[in-house]
């Protein structure tokens, strides 16, 4: 009991922390009507767990109290083989509870696969690569990466697929995760109902990069979702200073293969995420904190930075292109 004692502290250290976790993460702030019947359906099953868990454990507190065994009492219970009261008590309740969370399940499901266009809907084709995230949107004849931008109030079907091995996609706060399958198109839809950016993540695994494969949803207005995607298609604005207009020569002379700025250059099938608003990202390559220091770190040093990934590193620039490369691409902006 004494070890017991000692390990109640720990363990209870270890459940608070399991309960941390990243911001807006989390299927618990639904902020779209598929989180909304997600979340209601958890609750639901939750609430039923918990009447049933304090039945059972009544009555069976009960019993141990009403039937323990007293000191000198040899007296022996009358002998009882089956119950069809209880039997069908205990046989109806359960069908009756799975009945009320099957009900709600089965409408949810069929609103789920419901992925028909309605007025104002856009489509977004979605492909995972190792390690990073492709949006193509076909409506607007703009590819970004990254950071997958929605309108509000919108019904957004998205079209799920993988360039090499299965991914998954999942953003909590919008909507459950659905496979990118190579070879296979799967669909599903979701819908922002207020102005925010979302986090998703990878969550098959799908390499040693996996644990960092993440990425944002960015909900926006109508008319600044119609802004952006208009300027997502345009050629990229001019640098505004000498530094940031030297390293456009170094990004067209390191980069362009892979990378795609303004609709010039890449291959987005094949290469890595297009740039154009590279500037407007919160994150470097999926996962580190925007910043001069992050940048020049993930443009040395890739692999070691995000183990797995296709990206070749760049030690070999000088510290004047390089410091002019972060210029002109914190400069890739769309929104100004």
């Amino acid at each position: 009991m004494k070890q017991l004692g000692r390990l109640l502290p720990l363990t209870a250290i270890i459940l608070l922390l399991a309960g941390c976790g990243e911001v807006n993460l989390t299927a618990l702030d639904p902020q779209g009507p598929i989180a909304e019947m997600q979340l209601s359906l958890i609750k639901l099953s939750l609430y039923i767990m918990i009447i049933v868990i304090v039945i059972v454990f009544a009555i069976f507190a009960f019993v141990l109290w009403r039937f323990r065994d007293k000191p000198g009492d040899k007296h022996i219970p009358k002998q009882v083989e089956g119950n069809h009261t209880l039997e069908i008590i205990w046989t109806t309740v359960p069908i009756i509870l799975l009945l009320i969370i099957a009900i709600p399940n089965v409408m949810d499901t069929f609103t789920l696969a419901n992925v028909d266009a309605e007025e104002n809907s856009i489509t977004v084709k979605v492909t995972g690569h190792q390690f990073w995230w492709e949006f193509e949107y076909p409506d607007h004849d703009v590819v970004a990466g990254q950071d997958m931008y929605i309108p509000t109030n919108t019904k957004v079907i998205v079209h799920l697929e993988a360039s090499d091995v299965m991914h998954s996609f999942w953003v909590p706060a919008l909507a459950g995760k659905q496979d990118n399958v190579p070879g296979i198109t799967n669909e599903m839809w979701i819908k922002a109902v207020n102005p925010g950016v979302y986090k998703g993540k990878c969550t098959e695994l799908c390499g040693e990069g996996h644990w960092l494969m993440d990425f944002k949803v960015v909900a926006v207005e109508p008319d600044v979702f119609e802004a952006w995607a208009q300027n997502m298609a345009q050629p990229a604005k001019d640098p505004v200073t000498a530094q940031a207009e030297a390293g456009r020569d170094v990004f067209q002379a390191s980069c362009i293969g892979c990378h795609a700025v303004g609709g010039v250059g890449g291959n987005p099938a094949v290469g890595g995420p297009d740039l154009t608003n590279f500037g407007e990202r919160t994150v470097i390559a999926g996962f580190l904190e925007f910043n001069e220091e992050n940048l020049e770190k993930w443009l040395r040093y890739p692999e070691t930075t995000k183990p797995g990934n296709k990206m070749p590193g760049f030690n070999h620039l000088n510290d004047e292109d390089m410091k002019a490369l972060i210029e002109y691409m914190k400069g890739l902006k769309v929104l100004d």
